[in-house]
C-alpha cells in the first residue's frame, strides 16, 4: 500500500519522501513475488477505472432459439458401451438441467452406422473381461434396477457400482481402439440395434431434449447415389413408435474421399437431402419432421465450394443449415492457448464466410453451429475438461448470438475422450456448469452492448485486441427468480489484473445479482472442479442439482471483475421494454 502519513506533504524531508518511497518499492516487490497467476488477488495499484457500461434495452439486436444451447452425443458410445448406461438416473437429472435443448446424435462414426431391427441380439459368451461380465449381467440390471419415473414415464436406472467400475475398464480399453481408429481414419461399422435406439430415445425423452438423429450417408450405389435402404429401416421403426425425431444426413462430407475413397460433391449430397426428405414425406410421423444439415467442416475453400453446391439444389429443403468447428489441435494445445484472444477470434470470421453464402441462395434461412469443440482429436485431458476451456466455450455463446447463428450444438455431452461436459464417473465438469449458469439465465434475446473507456488507443502498426468480453441478453423467462425487464450480463476477463465496471444509463442505480465462477482446488486454470462465488459447485447428496445461489450487490457498486475469470451479472427491474415480452 502507499505510504501515508499524519503531516502534509509539504513538511515531509527529501529523505523522509526516499524512504517512504523505498519502502513502497520493497513491499511491491514482495507482493509481485508472492503472487500466483493466474487465480489471485488483484495485482498492483495501476488499475485504471473506470470502464463505463449501458446495454441498449429499447429492441434485441438479435433473436436466438430457446433451444440455443444444445448437446450432442458420438455414436462411439455404442462402441465403448456407454449407450447402455443412459439411463442413469444422474445422467438423466444432469441432462435436464440443460433443457430445454435438441441432442444431435452423430458424430465422425455416423457413416459408419449400420440399423437392424433386432430387439435381443444374441449375447457374446466370449471369455473373462468386463465385455463378457457387462453382457451376462444386464439381464439382472434391467429386471432389478430399472424403475419407473412416475413423473414422466421413464425408464431410470440405479447401477451398481461394480456394474460401472466393469463398464470403465471396458470403456479405457475401447478409448485405445477409437483413437487408433480416429488418428489412421479408418474406421468400422456400428451396429445400432432396435433397442440401442429405444435407449437412445428414452434419455432424450426423459431429459427433455429433442432428439436430431444423422443418418448414415456413405453408403452408396453405383452411381454414387445415396443407398437409403438402411436408413429406411430405421425410420420405419422410429415412426412405429412414435418417435418425436427430426433427422440429418451425414457427417463432414467434405471428409469422404479420406474417409471412404469416395467423394461426394455438393449437388450430388444436396439430391441425396431431397431423396431423404421424399422418403420422410410418406411416413405420417415424419411427413413434416424437421430437416438440417449439410454438417460441413471449417469452410475452407473446398468445403465453401461444397456448401455452395448444396446451397444450389437443397438450399430450400433444410430447416437450417448445419456446419461444425475445432479451434485447437488437442496433440499440441497449452493452457495459455486458451487465453489468446486471437484465437477466440477466429470463429468470426466462419461464421461470415458460412453466411455469405447461404444468404446468397436463401436469405434468412436459419444456420446452426454443430459439433462445437474446443480441442480437436478427443481433446486432452486437464485442458479440454478443465477450467481454462470455459473461456472460449463461453466467448462461442455470446459470439455466435450476437452474430445471428441460430443454435450451438456442444460436442458432447458425454462421451470418450476430454472434450464433454459429463465425465465418466458421471461427474459435472467445469464447462457442465458454465452451460448450466447459461440456460438458467440467458434468454433468447441479444442486447447490444456501449462501453467507454475499454481500450487505450492502439499503438501504430499494433493491434490491441479486447481482453475483455462482454454480453447481455434479456433474462430467461424461465427463471423465476426475477421477474421480466431484467437483463444479465456475461463478463469474461482474460486479463491478468481485475477490472472495474461501472454501470450507466439504464442501468445506473440497479441491484445486481453476481454469478462469479472460479476455479477451486489447487490446479487453477487447469482445475476441473469450480466455486460460485467462492462455494464449491457440486451435486448434492441425494444426486439433485444444487441451488445456484447468487452474491447479491448492492445498487450503484461497482463490479469488480477478478483477473482471469468469467461469471454471470443479473441487473434486477431494469424495466427493460425488448426483455417484457417473449
Amino acid at each position: 500500500m502507499p505510504h501515508t502519513s499524519s503531516c502534509p506533504p509539504a513538511l515531509l524531508s527529501p529523505m523522509a519522501l526516499w524512504l517512504a518511497l523505498m519502502l513502497h518499492l520493497s513491499l511491491s516487490s514482495q507482493a509481485a513475488d508472492r503472487r500466483t497467476f493466474p487465480v489471485g488477488k488483484s495485482q498492483g495499484v495501476k488499475e485504471k477505472t473506470l470502464i463505463l457500461l449501458d446495454v441498449s434495452t429499447k429492441s434485441p439486436v438479435r433473436t436466438v432459439n430457446e433451444n440455443f444451447l444444445s448437446l450432442q452425443l458420438d455414436p462411439s458410445i455404442i462402441h465403448d458401451g456407454w449407450l447402455d448406461f443412459l439411463s442413469s438416473k444422474r445422467l438423466v437429472t444432469l441432462a435436464r438441467g440443460l433443457s430445454p435443448a435438441f441432442l444431435r446424435f452423430g458424430g465422425k462414426r455416423t457413416d459408419f452406422l449400420q440399423f437392424q431391427n433386432l430387439r435381443n441380439p444374441a449375447k457374446s459368451r466370449g471369455g473373462p473381461g468386463p465385455d463378457y461380465y457387462l453382457k451376462n449381467y444386464e439381464d439382472d440390471i434391467v429386471r432389478s434396477d430399472v424403475a419407473l419415473d412416475k413423473q414422466k414415464g421413464c425408464k431410470i436406472a440405479q447401477h451398481p457400482d461394480v456394474m460401472l467400475e466393469l463398464q470403465r475398464e471396458k470403456a479405457a480399453q475401447m478409448h485405445l481402439v477409437l483413437l487408433k481408429e480416429q488418428f489412421s481414419n479408418t474406421y468400422s461399422n456400428l451396429i445400432l440395434t432396435a433397442r440401442s435406439l429405444d435407449k437412445l430415445y428414452n434419455f432424450a425423452d426423459c431429459s427433455g431434449l429433442h432428439l436430431i438423429f444423422a443418418l448414415n450417408a456413405l453408403r452408396r450405389n453405383p452411381n454414387n447415389s445415396w443407398n437409403s435402404s438402411s436408413a429406411l429401416g430405421l425410420v420405419k421403426y422410429s415412426a412405429s413408435k412414435k418417435y418425436n425425431i427430426s433427422w440429418e444426413l451425414g457427417n463432414e462430407p467434405n471428409n469422404y474421399r479420406t474417409m471412404h475413397g469416395r467423394a461426394v460433391n455438393g449437388s450430388q449430397l444436396g439430391k441425396d437431402y431431397i431423396q431423404l426428405k421424399s422418403l420422410l414425406q410418406p411416413i405420417r410421423t415424419y411427413s413434416r419432421a424437421s430437416l438440417y444439415g449439410p454438417n460441413i467442416g471449417r469452410p475452407r475453400k473446398n468445403v465453401i465450394a461444397l456448401l455452395d453446391g448444396f446451397m444450389k439444389v437443397a438450399g430450400s429443403t433444410v430447416d437450417a443449415v448445419t456446419w461444425q468447428h475445432y479451434y485447437i489441435d488437442g496433440r499440441v494445445v497449452k493452457v495459455m492457448d486458451f487465453l489468446k484472444t486471437r484465437l477466440l477470434d477466429t470463429l468470426s470470421d466462419q461464421i461470415r464466410k458460412i453466411q455469405k453464402v447461404v444468404n446468397t441462395y436463401t436469405p434468412g434461412k436459419k444456420i446452426w453451429l454443430e459439433g462445437v469443440v474446443t480441442t480437436s482429436a478427443g481433446g486432452t485431458n486437464n485442458l479440454s475438461d478443465s477450467y481454462a476451456a470455459g473461456f472460449l466455450w463461453l466467448n462461442t455463446l455470446g459470439m455466435l448470438a450476437n452474430q445471428g447463428i441460430d443454435v450451438v450444438i456442444r460436442h458432447s455431452f458425454f462421451d470418450h475422450g476430454y472434450n464433454h461436459l459429463v465425465d465418466q464417473n458421471f461427474n459435472p465438469l467445469p464447462d457442465y456448469w458454465l452451460s448450466l449458469l447459461y440456460k438458467r439465465l440467458i434468454g433468447p434475446k441479444v442486447l447490444a452492448v456501449h462501453v467507454a473507456g475499454l481500450q487505450r488507443k492502439p499503438r501504430p502498426g499494433r493491434v490491441i485486441r479486447d481482453k475483455l468480453r462482454i454480453y447481455a441478453h434479456c433474462t430467461s423467462h424461465h427463471n423465476h427468480n426475477y421477474v421480466r425487464g431484467s437483463i444479465t450480463l456475461y463478463i469474461i476477463n482474460l486479463h491478468r489484473s481485475r477490472k472495474k465496471i461501472k454501470l450507466a444509463g439504464t442501468l445506473r442505480d440497479k441491484i445486481v445479482h453476481q454469478y462469479l465462477l472460479q476455479p477451486y482446488g489447487q490446479d487453477g486454470l487447469q482445475s476441473k472442479s469450480v466455486q460460485l462465488n467462492g462455494q464449491p459447485l457440486m451435486m448434492v447428496d441425494d444426486g439433485t442439482l444444487p441451488d445456484l445461489k447468487p452474491r447479491p450487490l448492492r445498487a450503484g457498486r461497482t463490479l469488480v471483475i477478478p483477473p482471469v475469470t468469467m461469471g454471470f451479472y443479473v441487473v434486477k427491474n431494469v424495466n427493460a421494454l425488448a426483455c417484457r415480452y417473449r
